[in-house]
């Protein structure tokens, strides 16, 4: 793998700290306050459909701009979880970060590359081809008449994010801590991993290198339809990249794709089963790969952009993935183990809170795991997947599902609380392990969403010789 340097990220002032926090609570009570007085009048009428508080929870989000951005890009590529007209109303998300002035982006090119900006590009475009949450993308041409994408980060992101986080973490550290609910506590682990992504994000020169040795690999392992974009070292540095421009449409865009007259299903095989390859031999995979992120070439071929989170396994989670895989191969011993690991890492937490023994456990786990990877996409449910421990740890306090008493709801929230602390103590929530398996878990979220569309009947572990000829092969 190449190597990584994180970037430092800046610690806010007091002052930034509290001036971040009243712009998001004037965008809040603009966008979001009305729906919620809206539906405290109506309140005997039931909630509000999650279609309807999606909207304005998307326009703030991309006022808002940064982590928010991050977290509406996730919604955007997870209709599994949070169903299609939620997933498709945060799409803009994907590429509609707010506008930069050009002035700003032609100084940060000039400072960063050491030369003026005709000197590096024969021409380049002010108007962007691509507003991310972190960085924005311009089309340009060289000298010698190649066309290129020039990516380049926000001016001040770095400060932005760090504030966003510093902000964010405390609020679902007491969340989580004292009530011990599954999504505040998912939120916290996110943003710990989003700590270490943005990072990484932040400097353009681990993506450089990123790009060239994914280049390299498909070239090496034959996956002829994928395509990674060439990088340009000598016109990129820290805070901007030039490579390649692909020309294409986003993967999921169906009306354009049926333009192009190319059938994406095979090519999205292709794309899960170089996932497999490389997450199994090296332990390193694409960490990002909602829908903005693959395009569909007007040659036929998959275009995969924008490297610059790469998910790299440490040995333990590396191996932790294979035995899963070993497991759903057929290998039975590999699932007490499976279970041992997970008790290990987090404690007696999950037994505890879930009201199993070891048997029950190992079962509980290869029923949320062996169906996700053996039936076909269209009968996958990984927001199924995701509330199974928490309608098992509602069963444990012995209270129904929908049962919502005083009595049964103070039991519930004690027995989460306990468990998220044993869990901590543990050590396991904030671990590499547990970063691991989130961008593992994000991946197969993104997965889903593309297997609906193109893959209904297949498995995502449908050629089963390939992966296990994967795993035979694996470091030990």
């Amino acid at each position: 793998m190449p190597r990584v340097h994180r970037r430092r990220l800046p610690a806010p002032t007091r002052r930034q700290l509290l001036g971040r926090g009243a712009q998001i609570g004037r965008v809040m009570g603009v966008r979001v306050a009305p729906l919620l007085v809206r539906q405290a009048r109506q309140l005997r009428e039931g909630i509000l459909p999650s279609s309807v508080i999606a909207h304005p929870l998307r326009l703030a989000f991309e006022d808002l701009g940064g982590t928010f951005l991050k977290f509406g890009q996730m919604i955007a590529s997870s209709t599994g979880l949070f169903g299609d007209e939620v997933a498709e109303e945060f799409r803009s998300c994907l590429d509609t970060g707010p506008p930069v002035p050009f002035d700003q982006v032609r100084a940060q090119i000039e400072e960063d590359l050491g030369m003026d900006l005709g000197e590096a590009y024969a021409e380049l475009d002010p108007v962007p081809i691509g507003r991310a949450s972190i960085a924005v993308v311009y089309r340009g041409r060289l000298h010698d008449g190649r066309q290129v994408a020039v990516k380049v980060l926000r001016p001040g992101i770095e400060l932005l994010v760090a504030t966003d986080l510093d902000l964010m973490q405390p609020l679902f550290a007491i969340l989580a801590r004292e009530t011990g609910d599954q999504m505040a506590g998912s939120i916290l682990e996110l943003l710990d991993g989003l700590r270490q992504q943005l990072a990484e994000e932040l400097d353009l020169r681990n993506e450089a290198r990123a790009l060239e040795h994914f280049r390299r690999l498909t070239r090496e392992i034959d996956l002829p339809r994928l395509v990674v974009p060439e990088p340009y070292p000598e016109l990129s540095g820290e805070r901007v990249l030039t490579m390649e421009l692909l020309h294409g449409v986003p993967v999921d865009d169906l009306a354009r794709v049926r333009d192009l007259g190319h059938d994406p299903a095979p090519l999205i095989a292709e794309v899960v089963r170089g996932f497999f390859l490389t997450t199994v031999r090296w332990g390193a995979f694409h960490g990002d790969l909602h829908a903005g992120n693959m395009l569909l070439l007007e040659d036929g071929r998959l275009g995969i952009i924008d490297w610059g989170i790469v998910g790299r396994l440490d040995p333990d989670t590396h191996r932790f993935f294979v035995r899963v895989l070993e497991a759903v191969l057929g290998d039975e011993s590999a699932w007490p183990d499976i279970t041992a690991h997970l008790t290990r890492t987090y404690g007696r937490a999950i037994q505890e809170g879930l009201g199993l023994n070891d048997e029950q456990l190992t079962q509980f786990v290869r029923g949320l795991i062996e169906p996700t990877l053996t039936r076909p996409f269209g009968e996958v449910s990984l927001a199924a997947l995701v509330e199974a421990p928490q309608v098992q740890a509602v069963r444990a306090t012995g209270a129904a599902a929908h049962e919502r008493s005083v009595r049964s709801l103070v039991r519930l929230v004690r027995n989460q609380r306990r468990m998220r602390r044993i869990a901590e103590g543990s050590g396991g929530l904030l671990s590499d392990f547990n970063r691991g398996m989130f961008l593992l878990g994000k991946q197969l979220m993104y997965f889903e969403r593309y297997g609906k569309l193109f893959l209904a009947d297949v498995p995502i572990m449908a050629d089963r010789e390939f992966v296990a000829s994967l795993v035979a092969g694996a470091p030990g």
